[in-house]
């Protein structure tokens, strides 16, 4: 049996991170349990890989959500990364933090040093910002590398055009004093080639000797003496293969995500009595694992073009091989995109005190229920959703197989406000879409259509074909031991047990105005300090008047 100091389930974007800070000191050894295999898949580097990973079972848990009632009765996709990165090895590339009022609302909600200034030096920390940005909020050190899209097309400027137009301003850094605003997308690519979280920490922390790495070695249990966790039980090679068993001398530490974290937790005995006894496990604690799943909910308002060309038709035919030439001899052109090109945050109404939308414009548009994959026909689409929704579910396991895919109800749109906000960011992009600088390459609206004009149509149209924006979160979340909805306390601590952390999306008390990648990066970086005992860095000091 094989003993560690640390013992990290999942090599994700946490895991990565925390492989990295934990191993700079040469005296402890490092243990990552990942299920997927090696990230040597080429279409995980290339950006517009993207869409081929989407569906990739090797590298990819591929889960479906259960219908929720908002949903149409549909099942949602919902993949995430299972492959040295994570899911930062599959997703979009976006770079985006939230605003700063996320971050002191945790703090409000009894989380000490995680509000906006707390955390802002560990964002600064991990970046290397290429472009544009103020120093008090941007880093120039750090390993992630965070580029701005520097290829140009003419209606993604007429997009932002339109958005000026409408009084929407342009933002040169929407990860930096403020959010508001209409801009190219940041992304974590550098030279045509993706930055994951194994590319930027883990694969240089993988060189030093007290980090060690297994692929294929799927988590089945922790292993605890009495309340203490002291190891974890794998499947090397998953279902079928050799059991195996790894020993903490100091912590165990779950990175497996949003869906894995509490599946596992739940498997081990930790979790709703109810729920455990059900599927015949024993209660070795009570915790509400798994409640309060959140993610943000996204219908996409689709037109047609003309007097154009789109991305669906540079990516088929002769046109392709001219864009792989692109890539192969320079790194760049189209096979070097992220699969969004302009974002933009503002209001649902006069009433927001800070902009609760989030829309991103891509001059192309996609098969109908089949996020990825290109239509026939040209069009240019807006996806617009909710930035803090109201509206929790939860993450459940099925079964205590721990290979059976766990229960995902998202229950998109279940509070009244989000139905209110979602029908006004499908209004706000329409009236993106129909702007003046556009209609010289507007035929029409596509979706929801001309006929869809009431609340109560726009709402019936998000039901219908609203879908995930893949940031899940809060299935574990961070809080006082005396609340009756925390799993861990503010140093992501499990409450109750000994020896157990919980370190990546999860523990989110709230979502956050953003991506969720950016900040899963940086509670890794936080939490690496707090399991050392260092001094946590000092606070930022920010200007009154942001509002980031």
């Amino acid at each position: 049996m094989d003993r560690f100091d640390y013992v990290i389930v999942g090599a994700g974007s946490a895991g990565c991170v925390l492989t990295s800070r934990l191993s700079e000191d040469p005296d402890v050894s490092v243990c990552v349990l990942e299920a997927g295999p090696s990230d040597w898949h080429p279409y995980i580097h290339l950006p517009a890989g993207f869409i081929k990973t989407f569906h990739m079972k090797s590298i990819n848990w591929a889960y479906q959500q259960e219908p929720g009632p908002w949903t149409g009765g549909r099942s949602i996709y919902a993949p995430r990364g299972k492959t040295l990165g994570g899911s930062s090895s599959i997703n979009g590339h976006i770079y985006n933090r939230g605003q700063r009022m996320d971050f002191d609302t945790w703090a409000q909600m009894g989380n000490r040093g995680w509000g906006y200034a707390d955390v802002l030096p560990y964002f600064r920390r991990l970046e290397k910002r290429v472009g544009e940005g103020e120093d008090t909020y941007r880093g120039r050190d750090g390993n992630l590398i965070v580029t701005t899209m520097n290829w140009r097309d003419p209606l993604c400027e007429a997009f932002m055009e339109g958005a000026v137009s409408l009084g929407i301003p342009r933002n040169p850094d929407y990860n930096g004093k403020t959010q508001e605003g209409v801009s190219y997308c940041q992304r974590t690519i550098n030279n045509g080639l993706r930055v994951s979280g194994a590319t930027a920490f883990l694969k240089p922390a993988m060189k030093r000797p007290n980090v060690h790495v297994h692929t294929h070695a799927h988590a089945t249990e922790i292993i605890f003496e009495g309340k203490r966790a002291v190891g974890v039980r794998y499947m090397k090679g998953g279902r079928g293969g050799q059991p195996v068993e790894v020993r903490a001398n100091k912590e165990v530490i779950l990175s497996g995500g949003t869906y894995n974290s509490p599946q596992l937790l739940q498997l081990s005995g930790i979790g709703s009595p109810d729920l455990l006894q059900q599927h015949g496990i024993a209660v070795r604690h009570a915790l509400p694992v798994g409640e309060g799943l959140q993610d943000h909910y996204a219908p996409r308002t689709v037109a047609r073009v003309k007097d154009i060309k789109t991305i669906n038709e540079l990516r088929r035919g002769w046109r392709l091989w001219v864009e792989a030439m692109k890539w192969a001899t320079a790194r760049r052109g189209l096979l070097s995109l992220s699969p969004t090109m302009v974002y933009c945050f503002w209001h649902s109404g006069e009433s927001a005190e800070s902009s609760d939308l989030q829309l991103t414009f891509t001059p192309a548009s996609y098969k109908e229920g089949v996020q990825g994959q290109l239509e026939d026909e040209p069009g240019m689409t807006v996806a617009s959703w909710q930035q803090r929704p109201e509206s929790r579910g939860y993450v459940r396991i099925r079964s205590s197989d721990p290979f059976a895919p766990p229960i995902i109800q998202t229950n998109y749109l279940d509070a009244e406000l989000d139905r209110r906000v979602i029908v006004g960011g499908m209004k706000l992009a329409r009236r993106l879409l129909k702007s003046a600088p556009l209609s010289p390459y507007y035929a029409y609206e596509d979706f929801p259509g001309p006929n869809v004009n009431t609340d109560d149509e726009f709402l019936h149209a998000a039901t219908e074909r609203g879908t995930t924006t893949f940031h899940p979160g809060c299935t574990c979340r961070m809080g006082p031991a005396d609340s009756t909805w925390a799993v861990v306390d503010d140093q992501l601590r499990v409450h109750g047990l000994e020896g157990l952390r919980v370190i990546d999306a999860s523990v989110m008390p709230r979502m956050i105005s953003a991506n969720l990648n950016a900040s899963t990066m940086m509670i890794a970086d936080r939490a690496s300090d707090l399991i050392r005992g260092k001094q946590p860095m000092e606070a930022a000091r920010i200007p009154e008047t942001a509002v980031a």
